[in-house]
């Protein structure tokens, strides 16, 4: 049977159908979501749900604008993406950040024994011009790469990156010159 043919079936709503659909692509859109989401179990309830929204959207599908295998594949692609997106931290505001730093709900010895460090830390940051104390707080407290801080600050990529490696030299010498290297 053509994956059409396939396809209007699974519309249609005949469960042999739908069962021969699910096992003709099962793998494909397994496949797809797995490489996006990198997790087994994850890339399960995308299939599942790409597979929902074929039946659902059955008689949307357009032939002459690609092909089952192609619809289904962009479908599972944007399900997955969808949900990586979901689980990523809620983006704080860049320029927060360093006061975000000074803040500390821990109990009082333990805030002790990290305060002075700490201390040291936040000034050293704070003495940096304010463009690299944020790339270098985006990049290395909330690990955003340097296309996302680059993002965030409207910059190109390679600014972002002297930014941030213009900080952790200027991080390095402060807080242990002796160790820093020529």
């Amino acid at each position: 049977m053509a994956d059409d043919a396939l396809l209007a079936g699974l519309g249609a709503g005949g469960p042999e159908v739908g069962l021969a659909f699910v096992r003709r692509f099962q793998r494909h859109v397994f496949g797809v979501a797995l490489a996006v989401v990198g997790d087994a179990g994850l890339a399960e309830d995308v299939a599942q749900q790409t597979f929902e929204r074929a039946w659902r959207r059955a008689s949307s599908f357009d032939a002459s604008r690609g092909s089952v295998r192609t619809w289904l594949t962009t479908i599972a692609h944007n399900l997955a993406i969808d949900m990586v997106r979901s689980r990523k931290p809620t983006p704080i505001d860049p320029t927060d950040l360093i006061r975000l730093l000074g803040t500390s709900q821990d109990e009082p010895e333990p805030r002790a024994l990290r305060g002075e460090s700490a201390a040291e830390l936040r000034a050293a940051i704070g003495s940096l011009p304010v463009e690299q104390g944020r790339a270098v707080v985006m990049a290395g407290v909330y690990g955003m790469t340097a296309q996302e801080v680059a993002d965030a600050d409207g910059v190109p990529l390679g600014t972002a990156k002297t930014r941030i490696r213009s900080a952790m030299t200027k991080l390095r010498l402060a807080l242990d010159p002796e160790r820093v290297q020529p």
